[in-house]
């Protein structure tokens, strides 16, 4: 039985939590970008997921830092609001929009947050239970 978190750890938690909706919300707002010369310099138009990098990077960083500083069973909680973000809001943006672009991005997007967290996920809780049973 884990003892109960400590108020350094629930504010921790919070910052990072929040810290995925922040991110989840930023990656899918900017996902549009062009190269069209409007907010990017013009090269053919041609679409630049880079958010999806971002998600890469940060998502799993965030569920790494979740399990060293608060607890490895807490890390999922900055991966789901990541991913209800990403979906929630994608599918139902503000005034029901639709936020999340009907392309190959939005699969790159969610795939390349999903993924990389879920494995991050994995690795720290087998680890923790590894290191817990030995």
């Amino acid at each position: 039985m884990n003892p109960p978190l400590t108020s350094r750890q629930r504010l921790l938690l919070a910052l990072l939590t929040f810290d995925a909706f922040l991110l989840g919300l930023l990656e899918l707002f900017f996902l549009p970008l062009r190269l069209d010369g409007i907010v990017l310099p013009k090269a053919g138009d041609a679409p630049l997921p880079v958010t999806v990098v971002l998600a890469v990077i940060t998502t799993p960083l965030l569920v790494r830092t979740t399990a060293k500083v608060v607890r490895p069973s807490f890390s999922v909680i900055p991966l789901l609001v990541w991913v209800l973000v990403v979906l929630g809001m994608g599918a139902t943006g503000p005034g029901g929009d639709l936020v999340l672009i009907q392309d190959w991005r939005a699969l790159l997007l969610i795939g390349g947050g999903a993924l990389p967290g879920a494995l991050a996920l994995g690795g720290g809780l087998g680890r923790a239970k590894g290191a817990g049973s030995g």
